[in-house]
């Protein structure tokens, strides 16, 4: 068994800032860093939205910059998964890999969130060469290009919205004939003249060319879903916005998660369970930025550090 003063549960930028500032105020925290360290940004080719790299960077060297600059301020990260955790009395008593038992006098959760997929082996294939969840992160790479959006909530129909004003056109593509999205958006939708519906659709198939190492997306085949004939869509950039699972299962029953499962959390990345925080899209349904989990990081371990204070 080990004590530790802060147990940063995950890693990304809100898990490796927040063992920035907790190293920075001497709690020496230990971070487990989880089965995808470093976070949804390392599967993310071109990040040219997070500060300090003005010529833009790799997501993978983002977080491995991010990482060594935790490291070098003194955090102890480690590989492995945390499986079970028990914030029923403080000190916090938490297992990793079914079998270490870490003692925490405060924890951080900082596992992040999953894009949904549709689960073509096709998709997976062009993953980060052309197919992307998140508009915000990629939309600029298909400037003045066409492109295909999936999906019939609010979140599907923002996404086409930020990308009709940067590409030529923008495929909405939905499995329905009508939206889940709210009314206003959906006008805002019905509005864009270079927004293109695509109601009653399925997508089948990524179409894409490869040179060497080099993948591109050249179209999306759709299947109608009233009478299966199939279409193609030519196109040069897929987003994927079906939705995001937060990492929480190890959570339930724990602390407060609302009805989609994200940890609740006020301003200062505080739980219903004295001592123990929460960062990043583990509890971000809005932004899902890696500057905003960084932030979020950064704001869990100040607040961590001052309730050791006080306690």
């Amino acid at each position: 068994m080990e004590n530790v003063k802060c147990l940063i549960i995950g890693s990304g930028p809100a898990g490796y800032t927040a063992g920035i500032y907790a190293s920075r105020a001497g709690l020496k925290p230990v971070i487990i860093e989880g089965m995808q360290p470093g976070g949804q940004l390392t599967i993310t080719s071109e990040v040219e939205n997070f500060p300090g790299y003005p010529k833009g960077q790799s997501g993978p060297n983002i977080m491995d910059d991010i990482r060594q600059q935790s490291i070098n301020a003194g955090s102890d990260i480690r590989q492995g998964l945390v499986t079970k955790v028990d914030f029923s009395q403080r000190p916090f008593h938490c297992i990793v890999d079914d079998e270490q038992e870490i003692v925490a006098e405060t924890v951080i959760i900082a596992t992040g969130a999953t894009a949904r997929w549709l689960g073509l082996e096709s998709e997976e294939q062009y993953r980060g060469f052309g197919v992307s969840a998140c508009a915000t992160c990629d939309g600029n790479f298909f400037r003045g290009r066409t492109v295909a959006v999936i999906g019939g909530g609010d979140t599907a129909l923002e996404e086409a919205m930020y990308l009709s004003n940067l590409c030529a056109k923008v495929y909405l593509v939905h499995r329905r004939d009508a939206f889940r999205a709210s009314q206003a958006m959906q006008d805002k939708v019905f509005k864009k003249e270079n927004i293109d519906i695509q109601w009653n659709s399925i997508p089948v198939e990524v179409l894409g060319e490869k040179k060497g190492f080099v993948k591109s997306v050249t179209g999306l085949k759709l299947a109608d879903t009233k009478d299966k004939s199939e279409r193609v869509l030519p196109l040069d950039g897929i987003f994927v916005a079906i939705g995001v699972t937060p990492v929480t299962e190890l959570f339930k029953g724990q602390i407060d998660l609302d009805a989609q499962g994200y940890i609740v959390t006020d301003k200062g990345g505080r739980t219903n369970v004295p001592g123990v925080f929460a960062a990043g899209d583990v509890q971000d349904p809005n932004y899902r930025q890696a500057i905003t989990a960084a932030a979020s990081g950064c704001i869990a371990a100040v607040e961590a550090e001052r309730f050791l204070n006080q306690n």
